[in-house]
């Protein structure tokens, strides 16, 4: 066994029973990151005595990031870190979503024509060079028409 696969191996075995990276620690990481650099831009303004104090209140907290995000890495308590990110999921769930469904139809934007629907506010689609056609919303069954 090379030395490179005893390291693996021990810190294999050194995360075992441990919670690891999940969707709320690496948040976490990357909010950590955002307030330190905040702070790093906020504190080197000179114009008034109040940004160097604030870029370092970003700085403490993007470090208390960093400090949490590490803890929950390391955690033994794995029920209670699970039930942690669960809720953090259940959070941005919708966020994500959009998020998505965004990326999708910015991807399709040239194939299909995106719009709502004037009664519930869904997302629907048209192929695109379609004409006029009378649209009924599957969600809401309100008829109207639209421009493909």
């Amino acid at each position: 066994m090379s030395f490179w696969e005893k390291i693996k191996q021990s810190l294999c075995s050194f995360m075992n029973g441990r919670n690891g990276a999940d969707h709320y620690s690496m948040a976490l990481l990357w909010t950590g990151l955002a307030l330190y650099l905040l702070g790093a831009i906020v504190g080197s303004i000179q114009a008034s005595p109040v940004f160097p104090l604030l870029g370092l209140l970003f700085n403490t907290l993007g470090f208390a990031a960093y400090v949490y995000c590490i803890f929950r890495m390391f955690s033994r308590n794995v029920d209670k870190r699970r039930a942690e990110n669960r809720r953090y999921v259940t959070y941005t769930e919708k966020k994500r979503t959009e998020m998505r469904q965004a990326q999708v139809r910015f991807k399709n934007r040239k194939q299909y024509k995106y719009f709502k629907c004037p009664g519930c506010k869904a997302w629907l689609r048209l192929p695109r060079g379609k004409g006029v056609v009378t649209i009924t919303c599957s969600r809401c069954h309100t008829s109207f028409t639209q421009k493909g």
